[in-house]
């Protein structure tokens, strides 16, 4: 089984495609089959290639974290492979500040929501100084 050992790492960039490899050897010929421990494999951005020795995921989330175990398995037994998959992410909008025109006296809220991984630290400025 390649890669060897019990377990290996990955790292993806958000809106990257992941590809995992796994590659078993065995007579009669292994079936490989892949899994998401504690969770499931997203339907619509899930491909199989190399009669499913690579597992291609498209535009990854950091909800595509996780364990991810193939399992090759003929009549004579079986042997697995666990790849954790961490998924790194610039910083993103989630909501971006907008605009504020407020007359003198007037209250107004200024709202900033940003994600990333690992998480951005936000910062205010009002005309470059540090709030």
């Amino acid at each position: 089984l390649t890669p060897t050992g019990s377990t290996s790492t990955k790292v993806e960039l958000r809106g990257n495609v992941l590809l995992l490899e796994c590659i078993a050897a065995g007579l009669p010929t292994p079936v490989i089959r892949w899994i998401k421990e504690g969770g499931e494999l997203p339907a619509n951005r899930t491909f199989f290639e190399n009669f499913k020795k690579t597992l291609k995921i498209t535009d990854v989330s950091e909800a595509d974290s996780g364990n991810y175990k193939c399992i090759a398995r003929n009549a004579l037994g079986s042997a697995h492979h666990v790849i954790s998959v961490t998924v790194k992410a610039a910083p993103y909008w989630i909501t971006a500040p907008r605009n504020l025109v407020l007359s003198p006296g007037e209250h107004g809220n200024l709202i900033c929501r940003a994600n990333g991984n690992p998480k951005p630290d936000i910062s205010w400025l009002a005309n470059g100084v540090p709030i």
